[in-house]
């Protein structure tokens, strides 16, 4: 990876955490926000799924730091990491239907032992109301950036 390409990557990661950052919602076991949005995005955009897989993972990672959730750091680190690699699969809807289903099902899973049946089954619907909404405003932003003829890496 040459330095344009890394360069890019973070600063995409870091606009990323402010936008999930500035436009996040609490919830009872953690917190609901627009990071899909840019994980999505990128999967649209970018050439390859381990950059997809580094923007979200780092993104995430950095977002718990910042907002007062480590407990979910390396857990969204791997979770979004991976739901971030998904996304890129082809086609898209293939590919955004399997990175749901693994956030979905992997913040189940560390919710339930970090809190519970409850807990778990409470986050269920936020998480896929997070992608859902994440996934009409990354195709809406893409969709409006056509024009522009970005150069993406």
């Amino acid at each position: 990876m040459n330095v344009k390409k890394l360069t890019f990557l973070s600063i995409y990661t870091a606009l990323l955490v402010v936008f999930a950052y500035f436009l996040k919602i609490p919830t009872p076991t953690g917190v609901v926000t627009m990071l899909d949005a840019g994980i999505f995005l990128a999967a649209l955009n970018f050439s390859n799924p381990i950059y997809v897989a580094g923007v979200a993972d780092g993104s995430a990672f950095i977002f718990d730091l910042l907002s007062g959730y480590p407990q979910w750091m390396f857990f969204s680190l791997i979770i979004h990491g991976l739901q971030g690699y998904l996304a890129y699969k082809k086609p898209t809807w293939l590919g955004f239907s399997l990175a749901t289903n693994v956030m979905v099902v992997g913040y189940f899973i560390v919710t339930f032992f970090m809190y519970g049946m409850a807990g778990a089954i409470e986050g269920i619907v936020p998480n896929l109301l997070q992608n859902i909404v994440g996934i009409v405003v990354a195709l809406l932003i893409n969709k409006l950036m056509e024009g522009l003829k970005l150069k993406w890496i």
